[in-house]
């Protein structure tokens, strides 16, 4: 019997979809769990009768079953997990072989990982699929990093099984050394975190805000996927906000408001952070998700604490068309975040990113697919050195026409007491950018003041630093100056 081209351990939902995916395609597939059952149930069941697809019992026959280079991917839990089984395989593999970490692990242990496998011969690939279930089936967007060397061996899989354009361009393509593959999954993740909030900040000014049904909300989102909001999240939104559960009634009015997360868009944060990149809308997604959290806090607290008691009494559509603006203000404000800090950790890491390349991977199978991704790659193809998004001409148009649509958007919230902590985040960067003089002169002034941390001056030199002695009392001496 012919041996397998790749290998697959860990048969849960994507592992199943990505293995009958690449059977589709014409490649042989060993099939692993540590679960002997859930390989059998798979084998037995969506795979039945499926001659490129080939169950095994043991690591050692899994093994066994493989062509040269050996390609194993795994699609197990992020962590400890992905670790034990690269020592549970490592004693069957030879020099060249190719281990492939596809789950959703932080970008560090990729880094580790790429250097502790090449000491040894072996080739690391940490590659972020993204698309769920229907994208693993279908075609996932995947951006694969790690050991170089390893790429030629997977590409025509990759590429083969992942989403493509319309031009039929595939959403796959090398990403970079290391951790760099999941680096960019992992920001991937943290502007699906902003996106997803900014649609539920516009869900509830909607609801709550100007008293829409859930039919008329369904229509409203089946416009905006329409128009320039074009994308995978907009039309599932106008998919849930249409559903009726057995009762007739809007299923999502019954799902409890405390969201969960897995992560990434924490991960992407502190990452900002670490780098001081100024990241905040995908920063303020994460903590509206801590915040919903905290339900029973709030629910006590909707019992003594009030807001105003203002009602809408504007025009709806127009309020409507304003927040489709709004919308679309933050995705870019949201996006061009996210590339600086791609941009940064790149820098740092001394990765070379495609950032065109990147835009086109995220054009299709992932959960951040839009319209308005191929704008971005015209952006980076047109200018590799781009300093950021909103710099190019068709993103700072965009901005500067759609600005009084959010701020009036943002207004009409305050005034009802609706929360939007991403629509407010994505005009404060927005502000805070264009603006040639912010406020730091004081709060370097401060710092100086109190502990005497020095400060550069307008009318000398960058990089000469000085100290005022603001009480008389304090002295002379300063600290030293140094950046975290």
């Amino acid at each position: 019997m012919e041996k397998a081209d790749i290998g697959l351990i860990g048969l849960a939902v994507m592992g199943q979809n990505l293995v009958l995916n690449m059977a589709d395609h014409g490649y042989s597939v060993a099939v692993f769990n540590r679960t002997t059952k859930k390989m059998t149930d798979f084998i037995e069941g969506p795979a039945k009768g499926n001659e490129n697809v080939i169950g095994t019992e043991t690591i050692e026959e899994f093994v066994s079953q493989l062509k040269r280079p050996k390609r194993i991917m795994l699609m197990v839990k992020a962590g400890e997990v992905v670790d034990r089984f690269i020592e549970t395989v490592l004693p069957f593999l030879e020099e060249g072989d190719i281990i492939i970490d596809g789950g959703n692990s932080h970008f560090p242990d990729s880094n580790r990982r790429t250097k502790f496998l090449a000491e040894k011969g072996i080739r690391f690939i940490g590659t972020g699929v993204s698309g769920g279930e229907e994208g693993a089936r279908r075609g996932p967007s995947m951006m694969p990093g790690g050991n170089a060397e390893a790429w030629p061996h997977v590409k025509k899989i990759f590429q083969d099984i992942s989403a493509k354009t319309e031009d039929g361009e595939a959403c796959c393509d090398w990403v970079g050394n290391d951790g760099a593959g999941h680096y960019v999954k992992m920001v991937h993740n943290g502007i699906e975190y902003g996106d997803m909030q900014l649609i539920s900040e516009a869900y509830q000014l909607l609801h709550d805000g100007i008293g829409m049904n859930y039919d008329e909300m369904h229509e409203v989102f089946d416009n905006y996927n329409k128009g320039p909001l074009d994308s995978y999240l907009i039309e599932i939104t106008r998919d849930i906000l249409g559903f009726r559960d057995e009762n007739g009634e809007a299923l999502v009015e019954k799902i409890l408001d405390t969201a969960g997360q897995k992560g990434t868009g924490k991960w992407t944060g502190i990452s900002a952070l670490d780098l001081g990149m100024p990241v905040t809308l995908i920063g303020e997604s994460v903590f509206s998700r801590c915040l919903s959290a905290l339900k029973d806090e709030r629910v006590a607290a909707s019992k003594k604490i009030s807001g105003p008691e203002a009602e809408f009494s504007g025009n709806r559509d127009e309020f409507v068309a304003q927040l489709e603006q709004a919308l679309l203000f933050s995705k870019i404000i949201s996006y061009a975040q996210g590339f600086m800090l791609m941009k940064e950790a790149a820098k740092v890491n001394d990765w070379v990113l495609n950032y065109g390349a990147i835009a086109l991977m995220w054009r299709g199978g992932c959960i951040i697919r839009s319209a308005f991704l191929g704008k971005i790659k015209d952006a980076y193809q047109k200018n590799p050195d781009l300093s950021n998004l909103i710099m190019d001409d068709y993103f700072r148009e965009i901005l500067v026409k759609a600005q009084s649509s959010l701020r009036k958007v943002i207004a009409t919230a305050v005034e009802l007491g609706i929360p939007v902590p991403t629509l407010s985040t994505a005009l404060a960067f927005f502000d805070g950018y264009r603006s040639a003089k912010l406020p730091a002169n004081l709060l370097q002034a401060q710092r100086d003041y109190f502990g005497a941390h020095s400060y550069e001056r307008t009318d000398k030199n960058r990089g000469e630093f000085f100290h005022t002695n603001w009480t008389g009392t304090g002295g002379n001496v300063s600290s030293s100056t140094y950046e975290v």
